[in-house]
């Protein structure tokens, strides 16, 4: 036993036997008791005191080891007491109430967490020193790194934010500010910065908001706006140096009263084609996200749309070949859609082919439950550098030969809705002086996976 435990122990051996001393040593003073009996009456109490110390003292020795577990690991060793057993039944008390008011607070801290990770935008927790303390699921894929336990500068370099989260720190005032991460991300994100605690004491937390989609929205409504004011100005201003000639000089000349009528006439129909398909574009974008329930009879639709368009191919010298399999039936879709899709890719092919050419359309399946038709023409062929944004609003390789076919800038991106629409994709291949093809690929169905009733 170390000697500061012996200590304690003859100290608190010698208060228990006092009282009992005290008696022993007065009936000894007046003769009551003879010495011997006296000092083995004292040895029997000092032996009793110390026995009652060392039960005591063990006790305690016992609390404060399960204490200082508690303390340190969180956990009761549920080590009995001996002599203390109130005591020790609180301390159990106290033990399994910690453990479930811990257990509670895990359980809330992994809920936070989930919750956390949830949100869809970046979420960071930043302490005093600006170190990342947390970083949600988000944070970390837009960023593509592990931002805890770095500094926020590590894996967010942009000054203005860097500068809010500075005196959100030092100010504790919550800011706002519009940021532009450079490339390779490139995106606009709206930053809130929020202190935590009394003047930000317990670090301050960043939300991110992803703003690209809104800003690319403003940027193409803008471009839209732009786009469609040039293309009806050009014709409206044809028109009213027209209608001015008319009024003027040209009144009385039938000639050329005749000519310019012609000509009004033909910008007219070019404004009427236009704003035609603007209303196409915009009620195929309103249904692009509801699948078309109908079936269409793809057989049927390029036969339609070959007999359209035929006297047109005659006046170019050009044919139109359709080559479908004899054992295609009915496909999901809608059959008023896909006949503009198509009509729109054999027209263009009818318009940038070469004259006494084929325009060939062809339709197989893929073996992978779809079905996809090819529009080829043999024309001049398109660059490569062109390719990706033919689909794109307004958007022509030649801008003063398409007009003069008669081309809105429209019908591809009419085609690349409606597509989208049918859960398809189109793709274009193209090489200069050997013509072009579009594919276009749409689920279908098999012959034999037909249901009866439906074809």
């Amino acid at each position: 036993m170390p000697e500061r435990q012996t200590g304690r122990l003859l100290l608190a051996s010698a208060i228990v036997a006092a009282p009992g001393l005290a008696v022993v040593a007065g009936l000894a003073l007046l003769d009551l008791l003879a010495p011997g009996p006296a000092i083995a009456s004292a040895i029997v109490l000092l032996a009793a005191g110390g026995l009652m110390a060392w039960r005591h003292l063990a006790g305690l020795a016992v609390l404060r080891r399960r204490i200082d577990r508690l303390a340190t690991h969180g956990e009761d060793p549920k080590e009995e007491a001996p002599t203390v057993p109130d005591l020790a039944l609180s301390l159990r008390r106290l033990a399994r109430r910690w453990q479930e008011q811990e257990s509670r607070l895990a359980d809330a801290s992994k809920a936070a967490d989930r919750i956390l990770d949830a949100l869809p935008d970046p979420l960071i927790v930043v302490d005093r020193a600006r170190q990342v303390v947390r970083a949600n699921r988000a944070a970390e894929e837009t960023f593509q790194t592990r931002l805890a336990g770095r500094d926020l500068a590590a894996g967010l370099r942009h000054p203005r934010l860097l500068n809010a989260v500075d005196s959100a720190l030092g100010d504790g005032q919550s800011l706002a500010a519009e940021i532009v991460l450079p490339p390779p991300m490139s995106r606009n994100y709206s930053a809130l910065v929020e202190p935590l605690g009394e003047g930000g004491a317990s670090g301050a937390l960043i939300l991110l908001h992803d703003l690209t989609p809104i800003r690319m929205g403003e940027r193409m409504r803008a471009d839209f706006v732009a786009n469609v004011s040039h293309e009806l100005r050009t014709p409206l201003s044809s028109l009213l140096g027209f209608v001015e000639t008319l009024r003027g000089p040209a009144r009385d000349d039938p000639e050329s009263r005749d000519k310019f009528l012609a000509i009004m006439h033909e910008q007219a129909e070019r404004m009427s084609r236009l704003i035609e398909d603007l209303l196409s574009l915009s009620r195929i974008e309103m249904d692009e996200h509801t699948r078309p329930r109908g079936r269409a009879d793809l057989r049927q639709v390029l036969g339609n749309v070959r007999d359209m368009l035929s006297m047109k191919a005659a006046k170019r010298r050009m044919r139109i070949e359709v080559d479908i399999p004899a054992a295609l039936g009915p496909l999901p879709g809608d059959a008023d859609q896909l006949t503009q899709v198509f009509q729109n890719l054999i027209d263009n092919a009818l318009k940038y082919g070469r004259e006494g050419t084929t325009v060939e359309v062809t339709a197989s399946e893929t073996g992978e439950g779809e079905l996809s038709v090819a529009v080829t023409d043999h024309g001049e062929g398109i660059a490569q550098e062109h390719l990706p944004r033919l689909t794109e609003r307004f958007y022509r390789v030649d801008a003063a030969r398409s007009r003069q076919l008669g081309g809105t800038g429209l019908g591809l991106a009419i085609v690349k809705h409606i597509v989208n629409r049918h859960r398809g994709h189109l793709s274009i291949d193209s090489k200069i002086g050997q013509g072009t093809r579009f594919t276009v690929t749409l689920p279908c169905e098999r012959a034999e996976d037909q249901r009866p009733g439906l074809s």
